[in-house]
């Protein structure tokens, strides 16, 4: 889906037992869900020249988990937010846990494009700031878990507020971890959808989910739970990667 996946393994003397099987997975997942690509899936349906009744398992298991998130944020998160569906909000969070079970690693973080699946840790993540490249606004400590972070500064204003098909106002990013990241990814676009109500409706997200959002002008709200801090100085990050 054009964006780099790293592993990160700590395991003494680990051999990559599962690594194959983890790409290969994420390469059937491109194969299936890509906007890009024509003969997939995703855009069969999109094009109607694929019914959803014959559609592959995995892709009505994705739309089915689509329509109860889009219920879940009262329509913020939509698989058709601009029209045209686009699952790409679930799946990539959806895929790198499918993925990360595949290998057989105590010590694991996999990274797609920033958002990670972490077990073993302790883990550092940094959570790049969302308007100067070169600083972090928050660094996480883990041991296990998920991070999901959505900002504009790699894709541009490509989330839109589904009610109004309009880029959101005052929010520069949010991000959301949680036990599992095709939720908190989900989570993370829902809110940034929402602009400056976000944090609120993050307030209440259940047990384990915690979030944090930077709105305009670099104001930053947290859940009580989220365990980031600020860096003590200047570092280079992906928008949130293991350091």
């Amino acid at each position: 889906m054009g964006m780099p996946v790293t592993a990160h393994v700590r395991d003494r003397g680990f051999a990559g037992a599962g690594l194959d099987a983890a790409f290969a997975w994420l390469r059937n997942v491109d194969a299936l869900f890509s906007t890009y690509r024509p003969e997939s899936e995703i855009s069969r349906l999109e094009a109607d020249t694929l019914a959803l009744a014959d559609a592959g398992p995995l892709v009505r298991e994705v739309l089915d988990r689509c329509e109860a998130l889009r219920t879940e944020t009262g329509g913020y998160f939509d698989a058709r937010a601009r029209g045209a569906l686009d699952p790409s909000g679930l799946v990539k969070g959806w895929a790198l846990a499918r993925a990360a079970a595949l290998v057989d690693a105590d010590s694991l973080c996999l990274d797609a494009g920033g958002d990670l699946v972490l077990r073993g840790g302790p883990w550092r993540v940094g959570i790049r700031h969302p308007r100067e490249r070169d600083r972090l606004c928050s660094v996480l400590e883990l041991d296990e878990g998920a991070v999901a972070t959505s900002a504009t500064y790699e894709r541009g204003e490509h989330i839109a507020d589904p009610h109004t098909g309009r880029p959101p106002r005052g929010v520069l990013s949010v991000t959301v971890t949680g036990p599992d990241l095709a939720r908190a990814d989900a989570y993370a676009t829902a809110a940034f959808a929402m602009g400056e109500a976000g944090p609120a409706w993050t307030a209440g997200l259940e047990p384990g989910f915690d979030a944090m959002t930077v709105l305009e002008p670099g104001r930053v709200q947290s859940t009580p739970g989220f365990s980031g801090r600020s860096p003590r100085a200047p570092r280079r990050s992906t928008p949130a990667t293991a350091l």
